[in-house]
């Protein structure tokens, strides 16, 4: 585990490198920017690289990092990280059962609204309905953010429409091409596009999936601790398949799942987009808890493509058919039924 939330001499020496962009920067200028012994600073070298740096070593000329190949871990999410709060405190993992599984466990002992855990494999991923999500090391995110909302619990369903903001509005800055500004809506979040080709159609599925040319890219799982008059807190899980290649998904996803680099064709830095992610969530969150849901419902709603469409959800018990014509102001979903009633969907698989 990698943790970070104060400045280490490793990340000190890593900012003196990454500005030596071209030359080598002594091991003596070390010690003496430091006060430590030569000794010392070929520990913390040593230190860097066990996080997966690399760094060239010198007797002559001292040291010089490659930035090149930089690797995804706590100190390059959180170098030149925006947020105010979220993801300001990060435990990175190079592997866990379950990201959301991690983070509600050291919300319970305490740990502060916008504490982020990130992983970079998970051995037991879930999805919704407690269904696997694939999670390989090196290509995708995920993560899992703990928010500690003045809400009641009632609302913390709309949460999750929060977060598919977020995150569609992330993705659609890293497709390629990028939504461009010209397609923002006057309330400044993005609408859904269809360029054709590269790029593709960007949607949100009720409640929680995101979705790229009708194949799910993104899912969110949100969990919440609570009283019955207040929460305690609530853990946002998100994966993103980002640099996965088609070779990667299980044959029977093929034609269900995909990536940002298939769909787009090029490499993603998982860490710009992480970056990205946490700003964009912490602006929909602020804007949540200070303008309530009506902002997130038309923002959601912009990504929304069912509407109008006759579609089918699978509840635990019954199948309810019908015209989905948008949200509530609670964030339920709207069903026309057949006798035209409308039906308010509080949970469900939806499928057109």
């Amino acid at each position: 585990m990698m943790k970070t939330n104060t400045i280490s001499t490793e990340q000190k020496i890593l900012g003196l490198l990454k500005k030596k962009t071209f030359s080598y920067l002594s091991g003596q200028a070390l010690s003496k920017t430091f006060g430590l012994s030569r000794t010392a600073i070929w520990k913390h070298i040593k230190a860097i690289k066990e996080m997966g740096y690399a760094v060239e070593a010198s007797p002559a000329k001292g040291y010089r990092l490659n930035l090149q190949n930089l690797p995804f871990n706590a100190l390059e999410i959180s170098s030149n990280l925006k947020t105010s709060f979220i993801g300001k405190d990060i435990s990175f993992y190079k592997e866990v059962d379950s990201t959301n599984e991690t983070a509600r466990e050291l919300a319970s002992k305490g740990a502060a609204e916008g504490f982020a855990v990130v992983a970079d494999c998970q051995k037991k991923g879930k999805g919704r309905l407690g269904r696997r999500w694939e999670s390989p090391a090196g290509v995708n995110i995920y993560t899992s953010v703990v928010l500690r909302p003045n809400i009641m619990p009632v609302f913390a369903p709309q949460l999750t429409l929060v977060s598919a903001v977020a995150v569609a509005e992330t993705i659609a800055r890293f497709l390629n091409p990028p939504l461009p500004v010209a397609m923002l809506r006057s309330n400044g979040s993005p609408a859904p596009f269809d360029k054709g080709g590269q790029g593709g159609f960007l949607s949100v599925k009720w409640p929680n999936d995101i979705l790229v040319n009708s194949k799910k890219v993104a899912g969110i799982l949100t969990e919440m601790n609570s009283e019955m008059d207040r929460i305690n807190f609530v853990v946002v899980g998100v994966g993103v398949n980002v640099n996965m290649t088609k070779e990667m998904f299980l044959e029977e996803l093929e034609f269900i799942a995909t990536s940002l680099k298939q769909e787009g064709g090029k490499e993603i830095s998982r860490t710009d987009f992480i970056q990205t992610l946490y700003l964009n969530l912490e602006t929909w969150y602020a804007q949540y808890l200070k303008g309530g849901f009506e902002p997130v419902r038309k923002a959601w709603t912009s990504y929304f493509n069912m509407a109008g469409k006759t579609v089918r959800v699978q509840q635990m018990d019954r199948v309810i058919e019908g015209v989905a014509t948008g949200l509530d102001n609670d964030g339920m979903l709207l069903l026309r039924e057949k006798n035209g009633n409308i039906a308010r969907i509080i949970s469900g698989d939806v499928a057109i």
